[in-house]
């Protein structure tokens, strides 16, 4: 519900009340007096109008739903606004007597009474808009709950993402590191694969050297 709207509303049920006082006071007066109240009246209609306008304006640029249960108000608004204006037409058109020969007939009175229960219907239907909009208030507040609930939500995935990301790119430093490693012990092992041949050879040219200096000595000893 537009709080707007709303605002608009409250001013047109306080003026429509007025103005129907108004008029059935007016119906009894006579001369200069009579004038003055029809004068008020007139200004009071206005007044009434341009509040119709207003809340049609407003009504028209809410979204549809809103719109359309606002819109159908609109409509008793504008018909308590007519039989209004027949009433201050009356007024101005039936002298004193006239009126207080209606008002004995009780033409006045079922006038009044009309408008009595008119009024009453739209302050129960402004009643019941006004509960209407304390339930979008809660729908609107439970939504914004529920946003920002999701924006957490949103934002701790988010902060997730990045965490799962840097431990990725660590994980690729360590498999560099590994990659690096095992070719570090690669080289490693094949040059103490190569220092292996090497002592082996050495190893055994000093034993034929032993065997070689062993056998010229005996040779010598023999001779």
């Amino acid at each position: 519900m537009s709080e707007i709207f709303e605002g608009y509303e409250r001013q047109y049920c306080e003026l429509s009340t007025s103005l129907s006082r108004k008029c059935t006071s007016t119906g009894l007066l006579n001369g200069e007096e009579k004038k003055q109240k029809l004068s008020e009246l007139k200004t009071g209609l206005d007044e009434a109008e341009a509040l119709i306008r207003k809340m049609d304006l407003e009504a028209r640029s809410l979204p549809p739903t809103p719109k359309a249960t606002l819109l159908a108000k609109l409509r008793e608004y504008k018909s308590d606004l007519n039989n209004l204006k027949r009433e201050v037409k009356k007024s101005s058109t039936n002298d004193v007597s006239a009126s207080r020969d209606e008002l004995m007939e009780g033409g006045m009175a079922d006038s009044a009474s009309s408008a009595a229960d008119q009024r009453a219907r739209l302050l129960l239907s402004t009643e019941r808009l006004n509960q209407t909009g304390e339930r979008v208030k809660d729908s609107k507040k439970t939504l914004l709950e529920t946003e920002e609930l999701g924006v957490s939500i949103l934002q701790d995935l988010h902060t997730q993402r990045l965490n799962l990301l840097h431990a990725r790119e660590t994980l690729h430093g360590v498999d560099d590191n590994i990659g690096k490693s095992r070719r570090i012990l690669n080289s490693m092992g094949r040059r103490m694969s190569r220092n292996k041949w090497i002592m082996g050879g050495i190893i055994g040219v000093l034993i034929f050297a032993i065997f070689l200096v062993a056998y010229i000595k005996f040779s010598s000893r023999s001779k």
